[in-house]
């Protein structure tokens, strides 16, 4: 249970591309279950778990920035996991078809009722930079998180971003 609550949360997050004005941004990404993950006991009370999981995701419904798709990416996570909610943090880094890449930091709580998730998981991201016209990207939004069945989840993100006036400009 607590690896699809880490996996929940483990996503989100894209990169950019745009001239200097901020642009709406939006698409989908399938997830699969966190691997490996590692898995402590605190020990101070009942269900009180820290855990760290990296999870692999690809674009459903990519999106395309600056002519630039969304291919895969991973996040990385850590969640601390008590009887009644879940906190995440992590990164996603986002490779696109040009191979260039975007980070952004996610973050979010769960509710729980007897372990299990009480709704679909929602959460913020920002990016904190890039590789090639990714670096310098700015950018925020927010993500939602549904469990499938097959063990993945489908992570529906929105969002802004805006490139760094250098990458946005175009070479001469």
């Amino acid at each position: 249970m607590n690896r699809k609550v880490l996996l929940w949360a483990s996503v989100a997050f894209l990169a950019a591309a745009s001239a200097t004005a901020q642009t709406k941004i939006s698409g989908t990404l399938k997830c699969k279950d966190a691997e490996p993950t590692h898995k402590l006991e605190v020990g101070d009370r009942a269900g009180h778990v820290m855990e760290l999981g990296k999870s692999n995701c690809t674009a459903s419904q990519p999106w395309e920035l600056g002519g630039d798709k969304y291919k895969e990416g991973y996040s990385v996570g850590a969640s601390e996991t008590s009887l009644t909610r879940v906190v995440v943090s992590g990164t996603h880094v986002g490779t696109y078809e040009s191979g260039d890449k975007a980070f952004a930091a996610y973050h979010n709580a769960i509710q729980l009722n007897n372990g299990k998730p009480t709704g679909d998981g929602r959460g913020t991201w920002s990016y904190t930079g890039g590789t090639g016209k990714f670096k310098g990207i700015k950018g925020k939004g927010t993500y939602k998180v549904t469990e499938n069945s097959d063990g993945t989840v489908t992570v529906e993100v929105e969002g802004e971003y805006q490139l760094a006036a250098s990458a946005a400009a175009p070479k001469k």
